[in-house]
């Protein structure tokens, strides 16, 4: 964990605590061991969220080959910023977070190789395998987080690829072709419509992008860029998701701080200890105005 920042001449923090460490490591371990001290839960919302909007996106009750624009390819979910592949374990596999944290921050596990645990959660995930499991391909940068999620079965693809610095390769485009929903949880603040317009450029009818912003970054560079594309983003405004504790009380400065200045009310959210994040859906226009984001959640 990364604990410099950066401060104006005022001595204020302009930046959150950095986490770029646990995801260089060879598991997952790291990763539940630091975020689970700090109660992180965002992809405990998206779970039930996600699995929502997948058959609204187009995903068939039962998966099958897609026909369509996937040439013959299942109908997918890309994860940017996947990391070990968390978002695919919730959404495919009768598992909670709360789970997950209780599994990798057990004696037994933390007892086991690197070769061991991938065996042990090969297992553990093949015994609770939902039947209308999806294939997911995962991109993030960090590509010891790829080939772990690829060698424990939680992602069909996985590319260890910066799409901000570098055009995607041509095995990601073909991969993505018959992607139906885009689920980001986690670093959306540090992506643009660089990361998204060229998977998506070209395309009959676009994925759904589905983005856990925090209120303290801004999602508006991507809602413009996919706008180009005749997409739409509607923002979730009947409620926030609480993401984790603050690391200390310089954080929870910044947060405020961020927040207020974005135009948005920090009390009783980061004013109360925790990051929140709101819920982005970016579509295309004519899907978005048959069914507004606010009749999707209506029973969350």
């Amino acid at each position: 964990m990364t604990k410099a920042r950066n401060q104006h001449a005022s001595g204020t923090p302009t930046q959150m605590t950095r986490f770029d460490d646990i995801y260089s490591r060879p598991d997952p371990r790291w990763y539940f061991g630091a975020l689970g001290a700090l109660g992180y839960q965002t992809p405990h919302h998206a779970q039930r969220v996600f699995r929502r909007l997948l058959p609204l996106a187009g995903f068939p009750a039962v998966p099958k080959p897609s026909a369509d624009e996937g040439g013959g390819q299942h109908a997918t979910v890309l994860d940017i910023c996947c990391s070990y592949g968390i978002n695919a374990a919730l959404l495919n596999h009768h598992v909670t977070l709360g789970g997950l944290y209780a599994r990798y921050t057990s004696p037994h596990i933390a007892s086991l190789t690197t070769a061991e645990l991938i065996e042990s959660d090969r297992k553990y995930y093949a015994a609770r395998r939902r039947p209308d499991a999806v294939p997911v391909i995962g991109l993030d940068i960090a590509a010891p987080a790829i080939a772990y999620g690829r060698a424990a079965g939680l992602l069909d693809e996985g590319f260890a690829e910066n799409l901000e610095t570098a055009p995607p390769s041509p095995a990601l485009h073909r991969a993505t072709r018959g992607t139906r929903l885009i689920t980001v949880t986690g670093g959306a603040s540090f992506l643009t419509a660089r990361t998204f317009n060229p998977l998506l450029e070209g395309r009959h009818e676009p994925p759904w992008v589905a983005a856990f912003v925090l209120r303290t970054g801004s999602y508006q560079n991507i809602a413009d860029g996919l706008a180009l594309l005749s997409m739409t983003t509607e923002k979730d405004t009947s409620r926030t998701y609480p993401q984790r504790r603050f690391t200390d009380a310089d954080e929870q400065q910044y947060a405020i701080a961020a927040v207020s200045a974005a135009g948005d009310d920090p009390r009783g959210k980061e004013t109360d200890g925790h990051f929140h994040t709101t819920l982005h859906l970016t579509r295309p226009v004519a899907q978005a105005a048959a069914h507004p984001l606010h009749t999707l959640l209506r029973d969350d």
